[in-house]
Protein backbone atom coordinates (compact mmCIF):
# COMPACT_ATOMS: atom_id res chain seq x y z
CA UNK A 1 0.00 0.00 0.00
CA UNK A 2 1.21 3.32 -1.10
CA UNK A 3 1.16 6.04 1.56
CA UNK A 4 0.02 9.48 0.28
CA UNK A 5 2.03 12.38 1.46
CA UNK A 6 0.52 15.06 3.75
CA UNK A 7 0.52 17.00 0.65
CA UNK A 8 -1.23 15.58 -1.32
CA UNK A 9 -3.57 14.92 1.10
CA UNK A 10 -3.87 18.60 1.36
CA UNK A 11 -4.65 19.21 -2.38
CA UNK A 12 -7.40 16.25 -1.93
CA UNK A 13 -9.15 18.29 0.45
CA UNK A 14 -9.19 20.99 -1.12
CA UNK A 15 -10.71 19.49 -4.06
CA UNK A 16 -13.20 17.97 -2.11
CA UNK A 17 -13.86 21.29 -0.08
CA UNK A 18 -14.30 23.21 -3.57
CA UNK A 19 -17.32 20.54 -4.31
CA UNK A 20 -18.89 20.84 -0.62
CA UNK A 21 -19.19 24.45 -1.05
CA UNK A 22 -20.95 24.21 -3.93
CA UNK A 23 -23.66 22.04 -3.13
CA UNK A 24 -23.20 20.27 0.52
CA UNK A 25 -26.01 18.46 0.32
CA UNK A 26 -24.36 16.13 -3.01
CA UNK A 27 -24.06 12.42 -2.32
CA UNK A 28 -20.24 10.70 -1.44
CA UNK A 29 -20.76 8.85 -4.78
CA UNK A 30 -21.28 12.18 -6.36
CA UNK A 31 -18.57 13.86 -4.74
CA UNK A 32 -16.27 10.85 -5.34
CA UNK A 33 -17.10 10.77 -9.25
CA UNK A 34 -17.04 14.88 -9.39
CA UNK A 35 -13.40 14.31 -7.94
CA UNK A 36 -12.30 11.77 -9.75
CA UNK A 37 -11.42 9.46 -6.50
CA UNK A 38 -12.84 6.84 -5.16
CA UNK A 39 -16.19 6.31 -2.72
CA UNK A 40 -14.22 5.16 0.06
CA UNK A 41 -11.29 8.40 -0.38
CA UNK A 42 -13.74 11.04 -0.18
CA UNK A 43 -15.77 9.49 2.78
CA UNK A 44 -12.54 8.86 5.11
CA UNK A 45 -11.30 12.55 3.54
CA UNK A 46 -15.30 14.01 4.53
CA UNK A 47 -15.25 12.44 8.35
CA UNK A 48 -11.83 13.76 9.12
CA UNK A 49 -12.67 16.80 7.97
CA UNK A 50 -15.93 16.93 9.75
CA UNK A 51 -13.69 15.35 13.08
CA UNK A 52 -10.95 18.07 12.75
CA UNK A 53 -13.69 20.49 12.82
CA UNK A 54 -12.44 22.00 9.10
CA UNK A 55 -15.86 21.49 8.35
CA UNK A 56 -18.83 21.96 11.24
CA UNK A 57 -21.55 22.47 9.34
CA UNK A 58 -23.91 22.00 6.48
CA UNK A 59 -26.96 24.12 5.53
CA UNK A 60 -29.06 25.23 3.27
CA UNK A 61 -29.36 28.53 1.62
CA UNK A 62 -32.76 29.86 1.70
CA UNK A 63 -34.51 32.97 -0.65
CA UNK A 64 -35.60 35.01 2.46
CA UNK A 65 -38.07 37.01 -0.20
CA UNK A 66 -39.87 33.73 -1.22
CA UNK A 67 -40.11 32.44 2.79
CA UNK A 68 -41.21 36.04 3.92
CA UNK A 69 -38.02 37.35 5.62
CA UNK A 70 -35.86 40.11 4.84
CA UNK A 71 -32.13 39.56 5.47
CA UNK A 72 -30.23 42.43 7.29
CA UNK A 73 -26.89 43.53 8.12
CA UNK A 74 -25.59 44.86 11.45
CA UNK A 75 -22.52 46.66 12.48
CA UNK A 76 -21.63 46.92 16.17
CA UNK A 77 -19.21 49.22 17.22
CA UNK A 78 -17.99 48.69 21.12
CA UNK A 79 -17.31 51.34 22.87
CA UNK A 80 -13.57 51.20 24.94
CA UNK A 81 -14.92 49.86 27.94
CA UNK A 82 -13.40 46.81 28.89
CA UNK A 83 -15.82 44.05 29.10
CA UNK A 84 -17.28 41.95 32.70
CA UNK A 85 -17.21 38.87 32.64
CA UNK A 86 -21.18 38.78 32.69
CA UNK A 87 -21.06 40.64 28.98
CA UNK A 88 -18.44 37.94 27.46
CA UNK A 89 -20.79 35.43 29.38
CA UNK A 90 -23.62 36.59 27.59
CA UNK A 91 -21.73 37.07 23.76
CA UNK A 92 -20.16 33.48 24.48
CA UNK A 93 -23.21 32.55 25.31
CA UNK A 94 -26.71 31.35 23.11
CA UNK A 95 -28.69 34.30 24.80
CA UNK A 96 -28.71 36.37 21.79
CA UNK A 97 -30.11 33.56 20.01
CA UNK A 98 -33.00 33.42 22.50
CA UNK A 99 -33.91 36.97 21.98
CA UNK A 100 -33.78 36.96 18.69
CA UNK A 101 -36.33 34.25 18.26
CA UNK A 102 -38.35 35.58 20.85
CA UNK A 103 -38.39 38.97 18.44
CA UNK A 104 -39.24 36.24 15.61
CA UNK A 105 -36.09 36.86 13.55
CA UNK A 106 -33.28 34.17 13.31
CA UNK A 107 -29.39 35.10 13.00
CA UNK A 108 -27.59 33.52 10.31
CA UNK A 109 -24.29 34.97 11.12
CA UNK A 110 -22.17 36.53 14.04
CA UNK A 111 -18.46 37.89 13.51
CA UNK A 112 -15.93 39.37 15.50
CA UNK A 113 -13.97 41.38 13.19
CA UNK A 114 -10.86 43.67 13.00
CA UNK A 115 -11.70 46.97 11.61
CA UNK A 116 -13.55 50.36 11.98
CA UNK A 117 -16.59 47.75 13.67
CA UNK A 118 -15.88 45.26 16.03
CA UNK A 119 -18.90 42.67 15.64
CA UNK A 120 -21.06 41.53 11.98
CA UNK A 121 -24.03 40.45 12.66
CA UNK A 122 -26.50 38.92 9.81
CA UNK A 123 -30.00 38.08 10.36
CA UNK A 124 -33.20 37.83 9.18
CA UNK A 125 -36.34 39.22 10.06
CA UNK A 126 -40.30 39.73 8.82
CA UNK A 127 -39.64 43.53 8.09
CA UNK A 128 -38.22 46.80 9.29
CA UNK A 129 -40.00 47.27 12.35
CA UNK A 130 -38.40 43.82 13.68
CA UNK A 131 -35.23 44.42 12.59
CA UNK A 132 -34.99 47.48 14.69
CA UNK A 133 -36.50 45.62 17.40
CA UNK A 134 -33.56 43.47 17.41
CA UNK A 135 -31.49 46.23 17.48
CA UNK A 136 -32.84 47.84 20.17
CA UNK A 137 -32.65 44.58 22.10
CA UNK A 138 -29.31 43.63 21.36
CA UNK A 139 -28.60 47.71 22.63
CA UNK A 140 -30.73 46.85 25.96
CA UNK A 141 -28.67 43.57 26.49
CA UNK A 142 -25.33 45.37 25.98
CA UNK A 143 -25.87 48.56 27.72
CA UNK A 144 -22.85 50.82 27.93
CA UNK A 145 -21.19 48.59 25.97
CA UNK A 146 -22.21 49.21 22.38
CA UNK A 147 -21.08 52.85 20.93
CA UNK A 148 -22.69 52.91 17.51
CA UNK A 149 -24.49 50.62 15.22
CA UNK A 150 -25.66 50.78 11.78
CA UNK A 151 -28.36 48.59 10.25
CA UNK A 152 -28.17 47.76 6.22
CA UNK A 153 -30.70 45.70 4.60
CA UNK A 154 -29.66 43.38 1.80
CA UNK A 155 -31.70 43.68 -1.77
CA UNK A 156 -29.96 41.34 -3.40
CA UNK A 157 -28.16 38.31 -2.59
CA UNK A 158 -25.98 37.98 -5.59
CA UNK A 159 -24.03 35.39 -4.34
CA UNK A 160 -24.47 33.44 -0.79
CA UNK A 161 -22.16 30.72 0.73
CA UNK A 162 -19.94 30.21 -2.10
CA UNK A 163 -23.05 30.05 -4.10
CA UNK A 164 -24.33 32.23 -7.14
CA UNK A 165 -28.07 33.05 -7.10
CA UNK A 166 -30.30 31.21 -9.35
CA UNK A 167 -31.79 34.11 -9.41
CA UNK A 168 -29.39 36.28 -11.53
CA UNK A 169 -31.87 37.27 -13.88
CA UNK A 170 -33.33 39.21 -11.96
CA UNK A 171 -30.78 41.25 -10.55
CA UNK A 172 -30.39 42.42 -13.72
CA UNK A 173 -34.04 43.88 -13.70
CA UNK A 174 -33.08 45.27 -10.48
CA UNK A 175 -29.96 47.34 -11.62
Amino acid sequence: MVKVSREQMNKDEKIILAELQNNAQESIDMLAKRCGFSRQKVWRIVKRLEKTRLIWGYSAIIDEKKNDMNHYTLLVKRTTKKLDEKTVDIITSRKLEDIVASIGATIENSYYVNGEYDWIITFTARDLVQAKKFCESLLALHAGVIEKTILLETLFSVKNHYVLNPESKKLREFL
